[in-house]
């Protein structure tokens, strides 16, 4: 009886789950109308393109290099990044830094609209010291990226969901 203790526990524990509505998360599934993508943009250089681009690739997606070859159309309007200043000391030293990554896109499988056109802002904020430069340097260019790939999740997961 002992032997079998630990089957039953898993038994219980993987019915309490899938009971309960629990699912993986799975990989991100491509919509028919995406397995030939272009990707429409001023910027083929900035982060977000590149790391979208490398991430559909990695979905099994064919991106290609010409709309004429393309299923569907992946347009990104608008691109940018940036950091502010949020907060100053009495000294009016910069302490504290915002850092956004603004994206506009939409995307069209034919004459179809999967996806209006979609504005998305993402911000985090960190706190600037200025006897550590470098370190803050670094601290940002981490940020920008975790943003970077946070907005390529989210997009992947509504074109997933389509």
């Amino acid at each position: 009886m002992s032997r079998l203790r630990p089957f039953l526990v898993l038994a219980v524990l993987s019915q309490l789950l899938s009971a309960c509505g629990f699912q993986l998360q799975g990989a991100f599934t491509v919509p028919e109308e995406m397995q030939r993508t272009y990707i429409d943009t001023e910027d083929s250089h900035s982060l977000f393109y590149r790391a979208f681009r490398r991430d559909l690739r990695a979905a099994g997606v064919n991106v290609v290099d010409s709309m004429d070859d393309a299923t569907a159309v992946f347009t990104i309007y608008f691109d940018e990044t940036g950091q502010r200043v949020l907060s100053v000391s009495a000294r009016n030293v910069p302490t504290e830094f915002e850092v956004f990554y603004t994206l506009s896109y939409g995307l069209m499988g034919g004459d179809e609209t999967l996806i209006d056109v979609q504005d998305m802002t993402m911000v985090r904020d960190y706190t600037y010291d200025a006897t550590l430069v470098l370190g803050k340097a670094k601290e940002e260019a981490v940020i920008r990226d975790a943003l970077v790939q946070d907005l390529v999740r989210i997009i992947l997961k509504q074109i997933s969901v389509r």
